[in-house]
């Protein structure tokens, strides 16, 4: 998922967070919940927002849907571009430069 930090807040671009859909694959759905429910900011045609107070959370969420097998990494390591810098130490396990 392409993000960026600004101002300790990471954004997830909202192209690249899952869809919800209705009768779809429970890991998918369950992942979609999982995510907004953490999130500062998560509506459909903007990106989503965590605070640096999640980091830490979210990690660990995408970490577990990672390792379950059933989503691909496209969809649960966050790609950083070259220009934001260093990644924070709490999402260097999740993350990669695009």
């Amino acid at each position: 998922m392409k993000a960026k930090i600004q101002d300790s807040v990471l954004f997830l671009h909202h192209e690249d967070v899952p869809e919800y859909k209705k009768g779809g694959s429970v890991v998918r759905n369950s992942y979609f919940w999982a995510l907004r429910s953490i999130a500062g900011k998560a509506s459909r045609y903007s990106d989503w927002e965590y605070e640096s107070e999640v980091w830490f959370a979210l990690t660990r969420m995408l970490l577990s849907f990672a390792e379950s097998g059933y989503l691909g990494l496209k969809e649960t390591v966050l790609e950083f571009p070259l220009s934001q810098g260093e990644i924070p130490e709490v999402l260097r396990d999740v993350s990669t430069w695009e």
